[in-house]
């Protein structure tokens, strides 16, 4: 979970600028970089995917506030 909140800080740091540019648009930040800006969460996540298998990395709609949801498992259901 930790490098998850590092990359959502690294994400507020470019908050203004990707919301000027790319306001709606999907980003994939990872190690701190945004790597890529997005149609869509598909495109996106794919990217990502490929890029970094299973992460960490953040995909985010630029715009939209932050809601992070756990898979079931950490709420102590499977």
């Amino acid at each position: 979970m930790a490098a998850i909140k590092t990359e959502i800080a690294a994400y507020k740091k470019m908050q203004s600028e990707l919301e000027t540019k790319h306001l709606g648009k999907w980003v994939v930040v990872h190690d701190e970089q945004l790597i890529g800006v997005y149609e869509s969460l598909q495109n996106a996540g794919v990217d990502a995917i490929a890029k970094f298998d299973r992460g960490p990395y953040l995909i985010h709609q630029v715009g939209k506030p932050f809601e992070i949801q756990l898979p079931a498992k950490f709420h102590g259901r499977t």
